[in-house]
């Protein structure tokens, strides 16, 4: 492994679309836009940006970093995906990191960490000093129970560069056998479709 990994972390969990590049422990470039849909049409444009303005090559990277969520389904299903398909190409390990580490990253321990999950719920993980709780569902009325600090649902930074750097300490640690994963926390708001379901003919 090259003693300064370089890492293209990216993230469309919400409603936005970010990517960082870190190479010898430094955020070398980023980008980070806001926006409620199109992420699948604008990830590839926006990473290619990044490595522009670094002057780096595809070829030049040594993992990949990624949210997983939990998020928005489709979002999270974009990323993914992605991530996995320039692993495969590159040869290169893709480093799943979860929407809840990523907003805990950097906070003194223990903390709790929301992600608004909407319908007054949100997605909740406790990161104590050795370790973590696994995440959880919680209703609104349960968020003033919680025991410790508390990172809040609303993040207004780009989570890419804490994903870049949390997938880079798993990368030097020998933490890369498993493929990123979606992390679903509840299952998909969509609501069965109304129409009928076509009758096959004989």
């Amino acid at each position: 492994m090259q003693p300064d990994p370089m890492i293209l972390a990216f993230d469309t969990s919400a409603a936005h679309c970010a990517a960082a590049l870190l190479c010898g422990g430094d955020i070398v470039a980023q980008k980070h836009e806001d926006m409620a849909k199109g992420q699948a049409e604008r990830l590839f444009p926006l990473m290619e940006e990044v490595l522009a303005e670094a002057n780096v090559a595809w070829s030049d990277l040594t993992g990949i970093g990624v949210g997983i969520g939990p998020g928005n389904f489709t979002g999270i299903r974009i990323s993914v995906s992605a991530a996995r398909g320039l692993a495969l190409s590159l040869g290169i390990p893709a480093i799943g990191v979860s929407s809840l580490e990523t907003q805990a990253y950097g906070t003194p321990r223990p903390v709790w960490s929301l992600v608004d999950a909407r319908r007054d719920h949100f997605y909740a993980q406790q990161f104590a000093d050795e370790g973590s709780n696994p995440p959880s569902l919680i209703a609104g009325a349960e968020v003033d129970a919680l025991a410790g600090d508390r990172v809040g649902p609303e993040v207004t930074t780009s989570p890419a560069p804490a994903i870049a750097r949390i997938a880079v300490e798993r990368l030097r640690a020998g933490e890369t056998a498993e493929r990123p994963a979606p992390l679903y926390i509840r299952s998909a708001d969509a609501a069965p479709p109304r129409d009928p379901a076509p009758v096959i003919l004989p």
